[in-house]
């Protein structure tokens, strides 16, 4: 069944042409997430939708309810600054998510993507193994480890070259009992930070695949995937449980990789003499040296 959802999801992106109502889609998914008492109304009698109803956001947006319906249904797909900015006040207070609404309201025209196979430079695959005590690899626009360091693969196997990272952290068991303290938090980072580096380009049929795959493989993936959550993460701090060396305090650090269409450099690190590098250091004598095998992958490949 779930290769059938696969084939749906697809027909988003029909013969080079969008298919999609992402602002709608975004705008009924905030919609759910609103509570009446967040903004100030009295919710009163039984209501049948989980969050505000339309004629709610409308009013406090101060636009019609005909027009958010239209904008709802994909009948308008380019509301002003105005009432973009009206209704962000009611659905969402977040920066980020401010600036991919407007993104959605003004998407760019776009060409029906061809697969490409993505190549990592030959000086960002020195630099990367030039980490000798730091975990450290690159993400492509897919999420596919691109190239890793043996630290980094030492600190998960997901992190091997040609894993994709998000279908590993919904249907690999590894990744679950490695956050254990942190699982919900990272599995809801992942998506939003995937949906903020997509942005409008969740109709790219290569990302189109991707979510109608897991989709349909993980209730927790499409739960999260329908929340329309956007937040970039670029750094931050995790608790992992390594099943060599015990519990690991790292920080990480999530760098563009200028010119490289979407890349990431993800590096963790600890602070300096605490339990964690020591940790670190122990783990970097275990790792098996060696360099990891050059050249392109395929974006994001389904599972067999």
């Amino acid at each position: 069944m779930w290769q059938d959802q696969v084939r749906g999801a697809r027909t988003t992106y029909r013969d080079g042409v969008d298919q999609s109502n992402e602002l709608g889609d975004y705008l009924r998914a905030r919609r759910d997430l609103v509570r009446p008492e967040d903004v100030g109304l009295t919710s009163s009698g039984r209501r049948r939708v989980p969050g505000l109803r339309r004629e709610e956001v409308a009013l406090l947006a101060g636009i019609s309810s005909e027009y958010y319906l239209r904008l709802e249904q994909g009948r308008d797909h380019h509301p002003s600054a105005q009432v973009v900015d009206a209704l962000a006040r009611v659905l969402t207070p977040d920066e980020d998510a401010v600036a991919h609404l407007h993104r959605l309201a003004r998407p760019e025209p776009r060409r029906a993507a061809r697969r490409r196979r993505e190549h990592v430079s030959a000086g960002m695959r020195q630099l990367v193994m030039s980490y000798i005590g730091t975990p450290a690899f690159i993400l492509g626009r897919y999420l596919d480890v691109l190239v890793a360091n043996p630290l980094a693969i030492a600190l998960s196997p997901c992190h091997r070259e040609g894993v994709n990272a998000l279908r590993a952290a919904f249907l690999d068991p590894e990744p679950r009992a490695l956050y254990a303290d942190d699982w919900d938090r990272t599995l809801s980072d992942l998506v939003a930070g995937v949906r903020a580096l997509a942005g409008p380009e969740t109709r790219d049929p290569h990302l189109a695949e991707l979510v109608g795959d897991l989709s349909a493989r993980s209730e927790g993936f499409r739960r999260l995937w329908t929340r329309h959550d956007v937040r970039p993460c670029t750094s931050g701090a995790t608790l992992l449980h390594h099943p060599q060396v015990g519990p690991l305090r790292l920080n990480y650090e999530k760098l563009a990789v200028t010119g490289a269409d979407g890349q990431v450099l993800v590096i963790f690190h600890a602070a300096p003499g605490s339990d964690a590098a020591r940790s670190l250091a122990v783990l970097a004598d275990l790792a098996p040296a060696g360099e990891t095998v050059p050249g392109a992958i395929e974006p994001s490949a389904p599972l067999s």
